[in-house]
């Protein structure tokens, strides 16, 4: 109304009632869930974007050895710039639109007990909660009918903050979500935020075979909404589980009850579930404000009290309740096809065999020169956005990084930026060339202006003395192993004009960005910068990248396998190189991941070695830490 009185009547109506029905035998249900797009995978989605930047992730996504589970609660380390933290904040949402279209009141009040259950359920306590809603409502003219859906919802929200003595501390509202004859539902989607310690966060997907499943639910009142108590009292209960160790994994029931939580926290780790006597109304129907606890060894009978033993985490790959039983794997099928033709995850991949590798190296190249404190200069071009993460890694394991920012705004002063950054590699013992993407990857892909400005006389000379008279070291990460490679400075090792028999890196064969994580085997310990790791070592790493698939002549690749210049590849769980696009998210030729140089002291790697750094990436177990940066600092010391 930009400031100016306005009035309506609005008429509240009552509300019509919105709980679940359930019809049908236990496996029809759950197949009709897992084919609900409300509940189906969005994984092909949710990896197009960037979920490790910052190198502050301490939950994937998608969690488990499979990365199947979807967490609850997004969770990030606050940004610190040089040091490191264990304060992280969490961000989570609720919201159901076939409860609020019956009743906005309920609908809402219910999205802040969701918002907020799934906070508690990833770790954090019940303190310093706040709120902030999203409101979208239909075009609501003079009719009073209309006018009373956000009313209704509004009175909902507000009476989930007293009860819950929490506050939302801002919002977005949209009163025009009509289009012709059609209208959005009434959405007030409720996100809960507050911070806690990196230690204390747990992740949702099953542990272990074996482990009982309790499930703490409160009780309801009269206007069919969690007793406001009773609610706080299991809350209490889940944090003391999770703090004090005698639970492993929690998850809250959301839009598909019990069942969706069971059927998702199976996925992560591949493990099934056996039902006790419990009706298919409680597992199929709404259930908010309860807790699915896995319980530990340790967990006592008086800590369960209040809780009712919902099942037991199986080894045997389903999902039983009674006689019948549902397989996982057809579960998967449906859960993560139903969208598959939009976002595309499990493409036809080459099934043929690919060689696992492995080089021994007899020697390594060291350098004439001691350094204590090598310095490392890391360029910054329109479209880096790892350079802090970058600096950090290098400053953690004793280099001193410099961030040097290349001005494009005009050709004067790019020229200017290439004679300071040519001054100042005369200074360096290495170069780091971190990732983003350079001139948003545009034209003709990405590194294009990054190996422009290296094949700059003054950049490109002082490039040839690191490499050759002062035995320095290069490294490039994703957009920047993309340069080296077109710079021709792996594998040549040296700035050379590229011709149609040199390697490239090209787009993903599943034709989209892949952000997540991966195992990559250290297949040579050739270069520098893998001296304090050994072929057949490996290692988890993040990747982020459109453009990630390396591609040579067959001849050439022999050629680099028996130089040793081949450092990693993308393996499977069981360490064997493949094609599988599970494991190898660009499909590179013979799973490569890393090349070096022909002395190895430049390497080149798509995945994100800089964004590893304690309690990160929780949910997806494994070792992270390739030693990357620290064996750089040692080829300098040593």
């Amino acid at each position: 109304s930009n400031g100016a009185e306005k009035h309506a009547d609005a008429h509240a109506q009552k509300s019509l009632p919105y709980e679940r029905e359930v019809h049908g035998t236990f496996k029809e249900n759950y197949e009709t869930l897992a084919n609900d797009l409300n509940v189906c995978s969005k994984r092909g989605l949710s990896e197009q974007f960037d979920s490790t930047i910052g190198a502050g992730t301490v939950l994937m996504p998608f969690g488990g050895k499979n990365q199947l589970t979807p967490v609850q609660a997004m969770v990030q380390k606050i940004s610190v710039e040089k040091k490191h933290t264990d304060d992280c904040s969490l961000m989570a949402w609720g919201y159901n639109p076939f409860i609020t279209e019956k009743s906005p009141y309920h609908g809402a009040y219910l999205a802040v007990i969701e918002s907020v259950s799934k906070l508690i359920a990833t770790g954090a306590e019940f303190k310093d909660v706040y709120l902030t809603f999203q409101e979208y409502f239909e075009r609501l003219g003079k009719d009073e009918n209309r006018w009373g859906k956000p009313l209704s919802a509004l009175l909902g929200a507000f009476r989930a903050q007293l009860n819950l003595q929490i506050a939302s501390i801002g919002g977005k509202d949209s009163m025009s979500g009509s289009f012709e004859k059609l209208d959005v539902p009434p959405t007030l989607v409720s996100f809960a935020v507050t911070t806690a310690k990196t230690k204390d966060i747990v992740s949702p997907e099953f542990k272990n075979a074996g482990d009982k499943v309790w499930l703490f639910s409160p009780e309801y009142n009269a206007d069919r909404l969690p007793d406001t108590e009773s609610l706080l009292a299991v809350f209490g209960k889940i944090t003391a589980l999770l703090r004090e160790k005698k639970a492993v994994a929690c998850y809250t029931p959301a839009y598909g009850g019990i069942a969706e939580a069971v059927m998702k926290m199976c996925f992560g780790n591949g493990l099934g579930f056996r039902y006790e006597n419990v009706s298919d109304k409680t597992i199929f129907g709404y259930s908010y404000g309860s807790f699915l606890v896995e319980v530990s060894a340790g967990a006592a009978e008086e800590d369960l009290a209040g809780g009712i033993l919902l099942g037991e985490i199986t080894a045997d790959g389903k999902i039983t309740k009674g006689a019948e039983s549902i397989a996982l794997n057809s579960l998967l099928h449906t859960y993560e096809n139903k969208l598959e033709s939009v976002y595309r995850c499990n493409i036809q991949f080459d099934k043929s065999s690919v060689p696992t590798l492995s080089y021994k190296a007899e020697k390594r190249v060291f350098p004439a020169i001691r350094t204590a404190k090598p310095r490392v200069l890391i360029p910054v071009f329109p479209g880096t956005n790892c350079e802090f993460d970058s600096a950090k890694a290098m400053r953690d394991a004793g280099a001193e990084p410099e961030i040097f920012v290349i001005n494009n705004q005009s050709s004067e002063n790019v020229a200017r930026s290439a004679e300071r950054f040519a001054e100042l590699i005369g200074k360096s013992q290495m170069i780091f060339i971190p990732g983003g993407f350079s001139g948003g990857d545009e034209p003709d892909g990405s590194g294009k202006f990054i190996t422009a400005f290296f094949r700059g006389a003054a950049v490109k000379e002082q490039v040839e003395l690191l490499l050759e008279k002062r035995d320095g070291l290069i490294l490039g990460i994703c957009n920047g192993f993309q340069a080296l490679i077109k710079l021709g400075l792996v594998p040549y090792g040296k700035i050379l004009d590229a011709d149609e028999h040199s390697p490239t890196l090209t787009y993903n064969k599943i034709a989209r960005h892949q952000s997540k994580i991966v195992r990559t085997r250290v297949v040579s310990d050739k270069s520098p910068w893998l001296a304090g790791v050994k072929p057949g070592d490996i290692f988890n790493v993040p990747i982020s990248h459109g453009e990630g698939r390396f591609y040579a002549e067959e001849s050439l690749i022999k050629q680099l396998a028996e130089n040793g210049q081949i450092a990693t590849q993308y393996v499977d769980e069981n360490g064997e190189a493949t094609n599988d696009i599970r494991f190898n998210p660009n499909g590179s030729a013979y799973a490569i991941e890393g090349i070096t140089s022909p002395d190895g002291r430049v390497f080149g790697k798509m995945g994100h070695s800089e964004r590893y750094a304690p309690d990160l990436y929780k949910n997806v177990p494994g070792e992270y830490d390739i030693k990357l940066f620290a064996s750089a600092v040692k080829y300098f010391k040593n």
